[in-house]
Formats: C-alpha cells, structure tokens, sequence
C-alpha cells in the first residue's frame, strides 16, 4: 500500500480535528497543516508535531491529499489549484459557493483523475448508515435540526450551514428530481438567515419538511422517513434507529398489531470514517460516497431556498 501523504488547509475549530484524524490513520502521513493565522497554524502544528506554514499554496508538489476546511469563499480556488496539481481533494461542505464553481471542480477532477469528496458528514453517522435498504419507496420525510447560536459559522447562512446535511440526506434516499420548493426563514441574531423551514416536492410525489435553527435553546438532529409500510425514525445525535410496522395479523381486539423495534448504534467517530473513506477512495481509484456531483446536488438546492427565504424576507 502506498503512503498517502496528506495536509489540511485550515487549522480552525473543525481543521483541527481534520488534522488529528489524518495523524492517526494507518498508510497516511499528515506531513503539515497551512493557514495564514499564525496562532492557529502553530497551535494545531505544535499539537501534532507537523510543519506549519501560511500559505497553501507552499504544499503543492509536496502531498498527496488534502482536506480543505477554510471560509466557504475560498474553497473553489484551494480546490481547484489542488485538483490540477494532481493533489485528491475532501472539501467541507458547501463544495462551493455556486454551483458554477461546483460544475467546475468537478470537470477539473474529472480531466486531473483526482478524487473530489465533500464533507457531508451525517452520511457517516452509524444510525443513518443503519436505514440503507429499508425505505425504497419514501412518501413523506420530515427533518429537524436546531442549535443554539454561536458566531462560527455565520459566514453563511443557516441553510448553507445547517439545513444541507440534511438536504444531502434527504436527495440521497428519495433519489428523484425536485418539481416544487416553497420556503420561509427570517434573521435572528445574524445578518443572515438564522431559521428556515422548507417544504420540498419530488417527481415521485415524496414530499419532505425541513427545518434548521441556528437560534435555539437545545440541540436536535432528527429525521422521520414514511413509506406506506413503515414509520422509520432516526435521532442522528444520539445514534437510535426506531422501526415502526404494522405486525402480520390483528391483534384480540381487533387493531393493528404494532410493532417497534429500536436499536442503539455506538457514537463512533463520522469524521475519522468520513476521512478513512476518502483514504481508500484514493488508494482503490473508487468513487467517493459523497463525491463532487452529490455535493453540487446539496448546495443547487440549498441555494435555491435561501433565494425563496430572501425573496420572502423582502416582501
């Protein structure tokens, strides 16, 4: 097995981690972490005992792989001076900030042979693993995902931040292009959007309800899937799979007989698996489960209802 040797543009809060998960995987080598703050770049390099530099641009000919995590802004040129530099790309999410830019990184890593993943990290959550197969047929989705405030993040909006984990989710298992979007949002504590509900309908008449805050007072990430079989929940954060189903036969007083069946996943680690996949997407030549397309796929929505939010905040 050849070693991968790897860098990680952005040594921020989720760089960091980014940076400690390369160090620890098997066939890779985390050879240095670049970002033009200096007490960030020192910090995760002293943390880790790696090379830290300011610019980018000093690892190209030098790695293999890099994971981006900057400001959304800058992803499109790190991206694509990596990809033509022969260098395998995993970009948080969003891929981009347009979808032009998207299209373009991923015709780049089509001509370069490069491996273009991005960072949706819920499709490596244990319990949503757990749902492959289940729902072939889904007629109504509905997702929550809240948090409290906090200034990281708001350099886009709580769509762009919050809602496209789950916009990714959703897209992956109806598998149907969209025919209709309405939504509604406002600002809270950001210039931006801070809440936003969607309601999203598919051409195979699947409609889902999202909604994502970034301005409350608990934590929740769930997703509610039905089919006209089943009641599939899913808590993301706490890692619990709920089944419900209509049992075989009635019960003695002549209703349905109901059958749940639970199950608890190990919290596990999304980020090391996320990265681990992109490693032996790199080593095998396969496609990534998350890869360019896909995350075009996201931020295509996601841009279209934050236009409906805005279009409907200036009314």
């Amino acid at each position: 097995m050849t070693l991968i040797r790897a860098a990680v543009i952005g040594a921020g809060y989720l760089g960091r981690f980014h940076a400690q998960k390369w160090k620890s995987l098997a066939g890779c080598e985390l050879v240095a972490v670049a970002d033009p703050v200096e007490d960030a770049r020192i910090r995760v390099g002293t943390e880790l005992g790696v090379e830290a530099v300011a610019d980018w641009r000093q690892l190209l000919g030098r790695v293999d792989a890099v994971s981006i995590v900057t400001p959304t802004p800058l992803h499109h040129e790190i991206a694509r001076a990596c990809l033509l530099a022969g260098i395998h790309v995993l970009v948080e999410k969003p891929i981009t900030t347009t979808v032009e830019e998207a299209t373009d990184l991923i015709e780049v890593a089509d001509r370069a042979r490069r491996v273009l993943q991005v960072g949706h990290l819920e499709r490596f959550n244990e319990a949503v693993r757990a749902t492959e197969g289940l729902v072939t047929a889904p007629r109504f989705i509905e997702s929550a995902r809240l948090a409290p405030f906090k200034q990281r993040g708001t350099d886009v909006s709580v769509v762009l931040d919050l809602m496209i984990h789950d916009i990714d989710l959703i897209q992956s298992i109806v598998r149907s292009p969209i025919t209709d979007i309405d939504a509604i949002g406002t600002a809270v504590f950001s210039e931006d959007i801070d809440i936003a509900n969607a309601r999203i309908r598919f051409e195979s008449g699947c409609v889902a309800n999202v909604t994502a805050s970034r301005v409350s007072l608990k934590t929740e990430r769930k997703l509610r899937i039905f089919d006209d079989e089943r009641y599939v929940s899913v808590d993301l954060g706490q890692k619990v799979l709920t089944v419900i189903r209509k049992g075989a036969a009635p019960t003695e007083s002549g209703t349905p007989q109901v059958v749940i069946d639970e199950r608890t996943y190990e919290q596990g680690d999304a980020l090391l698996a996320e990265i681990q996949a992109f490693a032996d997407s790199i080593s095998s030549g396969s496609a990534p489960l998350v890869g360019g397309r896909e995350g075009r796929a996201a931020l295509s929505t996601a841009i279209r209802i934050a236009q409906l939010v805005n279009g409907s905040r200036s009314r």
